[in-house]
């Protein structure tokens, strides 16, 4: 097993700073956005900012945008149906787009680890990992190479 974990973290209710500190500490090398669309009403989250801002701190960043929800299972989120969303979700992961993009998690998190000795972080909306689909990414990434998973949160705003 992995001696360093894989982290996951949700933004909502946060600020950019408590968010960065987060990272910071855990000292992440890549967070890896694993949202569908990654724009945000919330400042500084989305795509282009949320690059820049991680550029400044140290940190890469990849969008893995086939590894998100589909538009069904946010709905279903939304209306606070986190069973539904990952049953949907489940199903999503079989298409062919997310199974590459699965496998191309699986390296990234594989040679960050081995060129860097950081750490990555899984990037999601949600603040309560148990209702987001990036618990169920962190679970095959555990599957896949016996990496250890762990949560972080930020303060909130």
């Amino acid at each position: 097993m992995s001696a360093k974990p894989v982290f996951t973290i949700g933004y909502e209710q946060s600020t950019t700073g408590a968010f960065f500190d987060a990272l910071a500490a855990a000292k992440v090398g890549l967070l890896v956005d694993v949202r569908a669309v990654a724009a945000s009403r919330r400042p500084g989250f989305s795509k282009r900012q949320l690059a820049a801002g991680l550029d400044q701190h140290g940190i890469g960043y990849v969008h893995l945008q086939k590894l998100g929800t589909p538009k069904e299972g946010r709905l279903a989120a939304r209306s606070g149906h986190a069973e539904t969303m990952l049953r949907i979700f489940e199903r999503h992961l079989a298409t062919p787009d997310a199974v590459r993009e699965l496998d191309e998690l699986t390296a990234l998190a594989k040679t960050s680890m081995a060129r860097s000795g950081r750490p990555i972080c899984l990037l999601c909306y949600e603040r309560d990992p148990a209702h987001c689909h990036r618990q169920r990414l962190a679970a095959e990434l555990h599957t896949r190479l016996g990496i250890k998973v762990e949560d972080l949160f930020c303060a909130p705003a």
